[in-house]
C-alpha cells in the first residue's frame, strides 16, 4: 500500500465520521502500510545541516495526491527536503488503487480527482479539504513553483539548536504521534454535536451575514443626504454603495485560505470588529474621501461570512441537512440588502441624520462579534485537532503529538496567488462555470440596481419618502420567502432521490427550479417597468411585482450555486470563488449607470432592456438541465461521479445481459439436442 492511499482512506474517514464503519476496522491497512514502510536511518547532525532543509519547514500538504520535488543526487538523496506539490492525478493513474478494498469488503473506487490529468494547486473550502490530511509520497515534481520552493528552502540555512546542542533524531514513526478522530461517534468533530448546538450557533452566524449584507445597501438611503453636505453629484454618493460590494468581490481572496489553514472561527471574529471599526469610521467621516475608503474596507470586512458561513455550515450539517442550512442562509444574505433601505430611509429623514444608518451597521457588527466570540466553536475539522494535539501534548508532556495540519507549511502570498489563478483558470476553460457565472452577475447586479430604480419609481413618480418608499422592497422580500418555502418543502424529495441513487448528486437535479424562477423574473422586471413609469397605476402594482423578481433571484442562485457545488465536488471552491468575483463586480457596477440608464431611456424601456436580457437568458437552465451531463463529461475539473456509475451501470447491464443470453442459448442447444434425439429415435 502507497502512503498516498493510506492517507486518502484515513482522511476520507476523518471527515466523514461515518465512514469509520467502512474504515480499517481490522487495523488491516495500518499494518500493510507499517511494514512497507520502515524509518529510514537518521544522518547526522552536520549531514543534515548541510543538506536538509528546516525541520521546521518538511511539510506535506493535504490533497488527494502528493508529489515532491527533490533535487537529487547520489550522496544527497535520502536527506533532501520534501517539497509537496498539490496534483490531481499523474498523467497514468496509477492501476494499485482499484484492487484495493475495504475492511467491509467494499471495493474503493478511483479517487474523483485523478480525471483530470492536470497538476493544480489549489487551496480548498468548505468540505474539500478537510476530507484528506496530509501526507508526502515522494515522486518526480516538474513544477515550476515546486522548483522555486525547493530552491527557498536551499537558500535558507538551517537555525541552530542552541547552546552548542546537536540536533536530535526524528521522531521513530511520526504516523504513531498523529491526533486522529476517535470514530463515527467523536463528539468532537462538528457533525455530532446536539443539534441545539448547531442551530445556536447557525442563528448567531445568520445574524452576523445579516448585519454585514445589510451594511451593504444601508448607505444607498443617504446617498443623498452625504451628496448635498459634500457638495459631489449623486453618482458620486452611489460610490458608497458600489466600493463596499466591490470589497465583496476582493474579500474571499483573504477570507477563504484563512478559514482553511487556521479555521473558521478566527477570521469570522476578527471580520466582525473590523466590519464594526470601519463603519463607525465611516459615521465620523469628515470628509468624503474618507467615508469612501471606509466603506470599501468594511466591504472587505463584511465579506468574509459570504465566503465562510456556508463552510461552517458544511462543517455541520450532513448531506440532508446541508441544503437546508445553506438555503436559511442564502435568504439572510439576499433579505439583508432588501431590508436595509427600509431602516436606512427612515433614520436618514429623521433628526438622526444619515450618520446613524452607519453607526447602525457599527452596532449590529459589534454585537456580531460579542456573539461569535461567547458562542462560535471551531468547526472546521483539521483544525479542531490541532487543538486536540494542543491539549494532548500540555497535558502528557509528549512534545512529538500532533495533527497533520501542524506539518502544513505556509507561504502567504504564494497561497494567494493560488487562490486567484484557478479560479480564474476554471471560469474562463469552464463553460458551465462561465455562463452560469454571468447569469447569476446579471442577476446579482439588478438586485443593487433595484436601490436606485425603487427609488427612481417610488419617491420619483409617486411621491414618497426615502422610509416609505423603502418599504415597497417587502414585495421583494415576499417573494423570497415563498421560494424559500416550496424549497424547503421539496427538500425532502430531493434526499429520497439522492438515497436512491447511493447518495451520489445528480447536478442536473438542482436545475427544474430555476426553470420557472428565470421566467418568473424576466416577467417581473417587464410588471415592474411597465406598472411604475406614470405613477399613475396603484403602488400596488410594481409592489406586487416583487413577488416575481423576488422569487425569480432566490430561486435561480440557490439552484445555480448547488449545480455548481454538484458538478464540481472538490473544485467547487475555486467556481465559487471566480462566480462570487464576477458577481460582486456586477454588483458594484451597476448601481452607477442606473441613474442615467432609467433617466435616459425611462423606467419602462429600461425596464424592458432588462427584462429581454433575463429572458434571452432563461434557456441557460434548460439547456444544462438537457446537456449538462454530456458537458461535464468534457470536463476536466468535474469529477462526474453520477456519469461513471451510469458507466458501471451500463456495463453490468450488459454483462448480465450476455450472461442471459449465453445461458438461454445453453438452454436452447440443449433443447434441440433433446428433439434431434428424439426424431432419430423414431425414424429408427
Amino acid at each position: 500500500m502507497e502512503k498516498e492511499d493510506y492517507d486518502m482512506l484515513r482522511n476520507e474517514a476523518n471527515a466523514e465520521p461515518h465512514r469509520y464503519a467502512q474504515w480499517d476496522r481490522e487495523g488491516r491497512f495500518r499494518t500493510e502500510y507499517m511494514e512497507r514502510h520502515h524509518p529510514t536511518p537518521q544522518a547526522s547532525a552536520s549531514q543534515r545541516e548541510e543538506t536538509e532543509a528546516p525541520l521546521s519547514r518538511q511539510s506535506s500538504s493535504s490533497s488527494t495526491s502528493i508529489a515532491s520535488s527533490t533535487t537529487s543526487t547520489s550522496n544527497r538523496q535520502a536527506h533532501t527536503p520534501e517539497i509537496h506539490e498539490i496534483r490531481t492525478a499523474p498523467q497514468t493513474p496509477s492501476t494499485h488503487k482499484r484492487g484495493i478494498s475495504s475492511s467491509s469488503g467494499g471495493p474503493l473506487h478511483q479517487h474523483p480527482t485523478e480525471r483530470n490529468p492536470e497538476a493544480i494547486f489549489r487551496i480548498e473550502t468548505q468540505r474539500s479539504q478537510h476530507q484528506q490530511t496530509v501526507g508526502s509520497h515522494t515522486t518526480p515534481s516538474t513544477s515550476r513553483i515546486a522548483t522555486t520552493l525547493s530552491r527557498r528552502k536551499i537558500e535558507k540555512p538551517l537555525p541552530k539548536l542552541g547552546a552548542g546542542k546537536p540536533y536530535p533524531p526524528l521522531l521513530p514513526d511520526r504516523e504513531e504521534y498523529v491526533v486522529e478522530y476517535d470514530g463515527v461517534d467523536d463528539p468532537l468533530h462538528a457533525q455530532n454535536w446536539p443539534m441545539k448546538k448547531k442551530l445556536g450557533i447557525s442563528a448567531v452566524l445568520a445574524f452576523d451575514a445579516l448585519s454585514a449584507t445589510m451594511g451593504s445597501s444601508i448607505f444607498s438611503s443617504a446617498i443623498r443626504p452625504v451628496s448635498r453636505e459634500f457638495g459631489v453629484i449623486a453618482e458620486v454618493g452611489t460610490l458608497g454603495t458600489s466600493l463596499f460590494v466591490f470589497g465583496y468581490a476582493f474579500g474571499p481572496l483573504l477570507w477563504a485560505p484563512f478559514s482553511e489553514l487556521y479555521g473558521r472561527k478566527p477570521p469570522l471574529i476578527i471580520a466582525a470588529f473590523g466590519f464594526s471599526i470601519f463603519s463607525i469610521a465611516v459615521a465620523v467621516g469628515k470628509d468624503l474621501q474618507t467615508i469612501l475608503i471606509c466603506r470599501f474596507f468594511a466591504g472587505l470586512f463584511g465579506s468574509c461570512p459570504l465566503a465562510v458561513v456556508a463552510a461552517v455550515f458544511a462543517d455541520m450539517f450532513n448531506n440532508e441537512l446541508r441544503g437546508l442550512a445553506v438555503a436559511v442562509f442564502s435568504a439572510t444574505v439576499f433579505m439583508g440588502p432588501l431590508l436595509a433601505p427600509f431602516i436606512g430611509g427612515f433614520i436618514a429623514i429623521s433628526s438622526l441624520g444619515w450618520r446613524w444608518t452607519e453607526y447602525i451597521s457599527g452596532i449590529m457588527g459589534f454585537a456580531s462579534f460579542g456573539l461569535l466570540v461567547l458562542f462560535l466553536e471551531e468547526t472546521y475539522p483539521p483544525v479542531v485537532l490541532v487543538q486536540k494535539a494542543a491539549e494532548l501534548r500540555r497535558r502528557t508532556k509528549n512534545w512529538g503529538i500532533h495533527a497533520k495540519q501542524e506539518e502544513i507549511e505556509v507561504d502567504f502570498k504564494e497561497l494567494m496567488v493560488r487562490n486567484v489563478s484557478r479560479p480564474m483558470r476554471i471560469l474562463f476553460t469552464e463553460p458551465i462555470v462561465l455562463l452560469i457565472t454571468i447569469y447569476m452577475s446579471f442577476i446579482y447586479g439588478i438586485l443593487y440596481l433595484f436601490l436606485t430604480a425603487y427609488a427612481l419609481v417610488f419617491e420619483g413618480k409617486y411621491g414618497w419618502n426615502a422610509g416609505v418608499s423603502g418599504l415597497a422592497y417587502f414585495g421583494m422580500v415576499l417573494g423570497e420567502i415563498i421560494a424559500f418555502i416550496i424549497i424547503f418543502f421539496d427538500n425532502p424529495r430531493y434526499v429520497k432521490k439522492l438515497a436512491a441513487n447511493n447518495n451520489i448528486p445528480v447536478p442536473e437535479w438542482r436545475l427544474p427550479i430555476a426553470m420557472v424562477g428565470g421566467v418568473l423574473f424576466a416577467g417581473g422586471l417587464f410588471w415592474f417597468g411597465w406598472t411604475g413609469y406614470t405613477g399613475r397605476v396603484h403602488w400596488t402594482a410594481p409592489v406586487l411585482s416583487g413577488l416575481f423578481t423576488g422569487f425569480g433571484i432566490f430561486s435561480i442562485f440557490l439552484s445555480l450555486l448547488n449545480y455548481l457545488v454538484d458538478a464540481y465536488l472538490m473544485f467547487a471552491a475555486s467556481a465559487i470563488a471566480a462566480n462570487t468575483f464576477m458577481r460582486s463586480l456586477f454588483g458594484g457596477v451597476f448601481p452607477l449607470f442606473a441613474t442615467y440608464m432609467f433617466n435616459g431611456m425611462g423606467i419602462e424601456w429600461a425596464a424592458t432592456l432588462l427584462g429581454c436580457v433575463a429572458a434571452i437568458a432563461v434557456p441557460m437552465p434548460v439547456f444544462f438541465y438537457i446537456y449538462g451531463k454530456r458537458i461535464r463529461a468534457k470536463s476536466k475539473f468535474a469529477p462526474a461521479l453520477d456519469i461513471e456509475q451510469d458507466k458501471r451501470r451500463d456495463e453490468e447491464s450488459r454483462g448480465s445481459a450476455s450472461a442471459a443470453e449465453s445461458e438461454e442459448s445453453g438452454v436452447n442447444g440443449t433443447s434441440n439436442g433433446s428433439l434431434d434425439k428424439e426424431k432419430e429415435k423414431k425414424e429408427e
